[in-house]
């Protein structure tokens, strides 16, 4: 997978999923200096419910294996300092009235990962180029405990430091998947 990074890519945020089925993961930013990658910062993850999948479909509660670009972040609160493009917009983010307290805020920090949608539309944008049964909408997001629909989830402080650290100038990407995946 990880041959499919571009080469013009000098920022890569992995998601090592524990195991196939597993909500469990780890989020790692690497950054290139020169030749190498640098290891720059590591927090706990969750991704969806019920792990991975390489043909992901709406409501499969799987999030999807692949290496996508990140072009555009947003959420409920004010810009932290996000270098991405941000959008800030407590009604488009704003959770649902029927959403629990564990995650109401969810959607404070978002960043969007470019499966299945336009770049440079905000992350909440319903256009699906793959068409709506391949799904969409899967985000790096605030971290409530457990597994998600699709998105992959870490806790604030690690929001807060990939929205100031991803540079558009530096071609970030996401690469996810469990760690068998990963390993091609």
């Amino acid at each position: 997978m990880w041959k499919q990074v571009p080469a013009n890519t000098r920022q890569v945020v992995a998601v090592y999923g524990d195991q196939k089925d597993s909500p469990d993961s780890l989020v790692v930013l690497y950054e290139k200096r020169g030749t190498t990658w640098e290891r720059t910062g590591s927090w706990p993850a969750h991704n969806a419910k019920r792990g991975w999948t390489t043909d992901h479909h709406m409501d499969d509660e799987r999030s999807p294996v692949g290496v996508f670009t990140l072009s555009d972040a947003g959420g409920v609160l004010a810009d932290p300092g996000s270098r991405l493009r941000y959008r800030q917009d407590d009604n488009a983010f704003a959770s649902t009235m029927y959403w629990d307290e564990a995650h109401q805020h969810d959607f404070d920090y978002v960043i969007a990962i470019d499966y299945n949608r336009l770049k440079g539309t905000p992350p909440y944008d319903w256009t699906r180029p793959e068409g709506v049964e391949k799904g969409g909408g899967i985000w790096l997001h605030l971290d409530h405990g457990d597994g998600t629909s699709g998105c992959v989830t870490i806790p604030e402080a690690g929001m807060k430091s990939l929205l100031r650290t991803l540079d558009p100038a530096r071609h970030p990407v996401v690469v996810m998947g469990d760690r068998e995946h990963l390993k091609t």
